[in-house]
């Protein structure tokens, strides 16, 4: 069983930085696209940022410029850095990868258990 383990959730003032990151639990497993989303009270869950095997990263309009998306193959992690922080930041953050068995072409999606940001103002 794999899992993703988020860390680095927590409560930044307004303006504030918080750190998240993301570990894949086994090393049998090859990450392709991994991801970080959110989902605020109330609203659907929204992609934030994502980043492909080779390094390139997409962003949410709402975040570009002040969020960082970024990851290590060797360690089996993704981080998003969040500088500037907004109070409509406030969400839970989930991590998502699309991992591949060793020696296997099909891939499949898995899920952080989610991290609460809360951003005061």
């Amino acid at each position: 069983q794999v899992q993703l383990v988020e860390s680095g959730g927590g409560l930044a003032q307004s303006g504030g930085s918080l750190r998240l990151s993301c570990v894949i639990s086994r090393r049998i497993f090859i990450a392709r696209n991994m991801a970080w989303y959110r989902q605020a009270p109330g609203k659907q869950r929204e992609l934030v940022a994502d980043i492909s095997i080779a390094g390139n990263t997409k962003y949410a309009e709402s975040v570009k410029g002040r969020f960082t998306i970024s990851r290590d193959n060797d360690k089996r992690t993704v981080d998003l850095q969040m500088n500037s922080l907004k109070p409509e930041d406030t969400a839970v953050y989930y991590c998502y990868a699309e991992l591949v068995r060793a020696g296997e072409i099909r891939g499949n999606d898995y899920w952080g258990r989610g991290t609460q940001v809360t951003v005061s103002p």
